[in-house]
């Protein structure tokens, strides 16, 4: 017989499989990555699209000027798009849908900017603050 497992026993676990998936070697996506953003006042999400080159050795790399990118102590990039909604699934349609061309080629890069603007969206409605995984 199966005993129910608490809300708390619940949370743990389901932190430790995400720690576990947040540890494995990710390919980054050739066309880009993106920051995802709130405005609280605007009561919006902001999603910034920055593009990358990915060298032979897996290594993102500006493209204008080849220097490796850094995810801190580096200096500020402008994106190549901005987009701008009130939902998740607004932003999700403005990212994938239409004619092209696409800003994502894979589909882990997919399913997680699908979770993170799930994320934000939750924290624009709740007044809460929204950090990017």
């Amino acid at each position: 017989m199966t005993r129910d497992i608490s809300k708390e026993e619940k949370e743990i676990l389901s932190k430790h499989i995400d720690e576990s998936y947040s540890s494995r070697n990710i390919d980054l996506d050739p066309k880009g990555y993106f920051l995802i953003r709130i405005n609280q006042e605007k009561n919006e999400l902001i999603v910034e699209h920055f593009s990358n080159h990915i060298d032979e050795e897996g290594i993102a790399r500006d493209p204008k000027t080849g220097q490796i990118l850094k995810c801190k102590n580096q200096k500020q990039r402008v994106p190549v798009n901005v987009f701008k909604g009130k939902t998740a699934k607004e932003m999700g349609i403005k990212l994938t849908e239409g004619n092209g061309p696409y800003l994502i080629s894979k589909l882990d890069h997919a399913l997680y900017l699908g979770r993170e603007l799930q994320k934000a969206e939750y924290c624009l409605i709740n007044g809460k603050q929204y950090i990017q995984d």
